[in-house]
């Protein structure tokens, strides 16, 4: 098997199994409780704390921890809401291409009473900083753009549209999950005010996360109960999982430069090879892009049907987001960059790791080649378009 779907989840890494272990056998306490087994659990918790804090640039009080990035992203949303109602501001900027945690959440403040600005990002699929200055008002409350994008791995400018906000007095959420543990991120340097992170993106265990919470910025919880995570998140920690997640973090952080490098050199074969089919398409800039991310169009293709041939070949590959993946509505990012209907209805998402090798990737590339042919050599529209009575897209 070829695995080539590491944007909807990464295997966990023998590192933070590793690191887990110890926390289902042995120490094992509730860190709410006032024993001894209960207290070594709670400095093994406060540990990781301030061991992610570190790892991205804040402080053990700013980092909260969750059940992944939708939570995450939802409690920064909320929360940066609450704070704007009361100081009578309701407008919220984000961009069409986010992942739907921020959209529905986004959809239901709308349908509460704010206003929401969804901006452009053209057929590079990332967000002019421009814009973004250009939409803020006296009313804003929350800029939310995502530092990299889950479908098309474009990384956005998330530095310089930071610090306008930081210029104009504006919170700036990042939902940065499919970003943490493939770059360098330092949310003092890069002017956020909250951060999503998901561990299963970069080799730690599903079902957790975090959120940074610059300090100042008030939480509202969304979880009632207990006062675990400073009143702001209820509900006895997963110390195994959160252990795992850090472990992985400090694992995907090591020797960073030399794992992109490598990536890079693969999506790029990837990239090469792929494009050589005709009436194709690389959705996303070329080179503002995750290094593992390469996402393609093919006109006369259905996304579906590929992606079980794939799995027939022995390669798991995705259309784009894993969220949405029953659906059968086009991806509202494809859209969004100019991709019509029946283009977008035939993408490719290849996300790879650095297990991968260049043996698989020119494995991949000959056996795309041969799906795409094999499917198109049995479409009606690919025929209809070869003979003239319809006009190519791509």
């Amino acid at each position: 098997m070829i695995y080539l779907d590491n944007a909807a989840t990464m295997r966990t890494s023998e590192v933070a199994i590793d690191a887990m272990m110890p926390y289902m056998r042995t120490i094992y306490g509730n860190p709410s409780s006032l024993h001894s087994a209960g207290q070594q659990a709670n400095e093994a918790l406060f540990s990781a704390r301030e061991k992610l804090a570190a790892l991205i640039g804040a402080t053990f009080k700013e980092v909260y921890f969750t059940s992944g990035g939708s939570e995450s992203d939802n409690q920064a949303i909320i929360s940066a809401a609450r704070i704007g109602a009361r100081k009578g501001k309701k407008h919220i900027i984000s961009t069409k291409i986010e992942h739907h945690a921020v959209l529905h959440t986004l959809e239901k403040l709308k349908n509460n009473g704010f206003e929401i600005t969804l901006l452009d990002v053209g057929e590079s699929g990332i967000v002019s900083v421009e814009d973004v200055k250009n939409a803020i008002r006296d009313d804003t409350i929350l800029v939310s753009v995502m530092y990299a994008n889950n479908e098309i791995g474009t990384v956005q400018p998330i530095a310089e549209i930071g610090k306008i906000c930081r210029e104009k007095g504006v919170l700036f959420h990042t939902d940065a999950v499919q970003a943490v543990g493939h770059l360098k991120i330092d949310v003092q340097t890069d002017n956020i005010d909250l951060m999503s992170i998901s561990a299963h993106k970069f080799g730690g265990p599903k079902g957790v996360g975090a959120l940074y919470a610059r300090k100042g910025v008030l939480l509202t919880s969304l979880i009632e109960g207990g006062a675990q995570e400073n009143n702001k998140r209820a509900g006895t920690e997963n110390l195994p999982a959160i252990v795992g997640m850090v472990a992985a973090l400090e694992k995907s952080l090591d020797d960073l430069d030399r794992k992109n490098a490598y990536l890079k050199k693969l999506r790029d074969m990837l990239i090469d090879g792929i494009l050589e089919i005709p009436h194709s398409a690389l959705n996303g800039d070329r080179e503002k892009r995750l290094s593992n991310n390469a996402s393609f169009c093919f006109e006369a293709i259905e996304g579906e049907s590929l992606l079980l041939l794939l799995s027939d070949k022995g390669i798991c590959a995705s259309s784009g987001s894993a969220c949405t993946s029953g659906s059968l509505d086009p991806s509202h990012v494809l859209l969004a960059i100019g991709r019509v209907h029946d283009v977008a209805h035939g993408s490719l998402r290849l996300t790879l790791s650095v297990d991968n090798t260049m043996e698989e990737v020119e494995y991949v590339i000959a056996q795309v080649k041969w799906v795409v042919e094999y499917l198109r050599n049995m479409s009606p529209v690919w025929r209809d378009l070869v003979e003239g009575k319809r006009q190519f897209i791509l």
